[in-house]
């Protein structure tokens, strides 16, 4: 037997071919695990670093206090979240592996919104408003986000799995 010969890859499919291929998807996992161990860690000291913040922050800040464009403050967020929602709306449309990413962000975007929305409501009826549109709308959004979020990849595997069954097996034409 030639050297070359000893030194040629297996065809695809191959039982060594498919365990190379495996070890080699193995290895980039444990690879990219050991990159991300510090990830938690971080998110945990930020997190512990929040509440002496958090205090600090109740003690410290005015009850009341004026901003200067307050107007471009939530013009600007309703934009975000205009911008947010299309997404989310797109993903779900054309079945995007990005859908639990875009649903994580409309989730935060419309508690943020309901949030600030009561908190900073003006009066009673702007209160009122406001309560309303997060108990009727913002928040019942949310939780759809947050189910699309937790689901979101379970669902695009089974669109894609019906996809290629549709296509291995495609449906007989009707008879007129």
């Amino acid at each position: 037997m030639t050297e070359d010969a000893m030194t040629q890859e297996p065809p695809a499919g191959h039982p060594a071919a498919t365990a190379r291929a495996a070890g080699a998807v193995a290895a980039d996992l444990a690879a990219a695990s050991r990159r991300a161990r510090w990830v938690g860690p971080l998110f945990a000291v930020l997190a512990v670093l929040m509440v002496p913040w958090t205090v600090y922050l109740a003690v410290t800040l005015p009850a009341q206090a004026t901003a200067a464009h307050y107007d471009l403050a939530w013009a600007g967020f309703d934009v975000g979240l205009f911008l947010v929602l299309a997404w989310t709306a797109w993903t779900a449309v054309s079945s995007s592996r990005w859908l639990p990413v875009a649903a994580s962000l409309n989730a935060a975007f419309l508690v943020v919104d309901a949030w600030f929305d009561v908190i900073t409501a003006p009066g009673r009826r702007e209160l009122a408003m406001a309560l309303a549109s997060a108990l009727l709308i913002e928040l019942p959004l949310a939780a759809v986000s947050i189910w699309l979020a937790v689901n979101g990849q379970r669902i695009f595997e089974h669109q894609v799995t019906l996809r290629v069954l549709r296509r291995r097996h495609p449906r007989p034409a009707r008879r007129r």
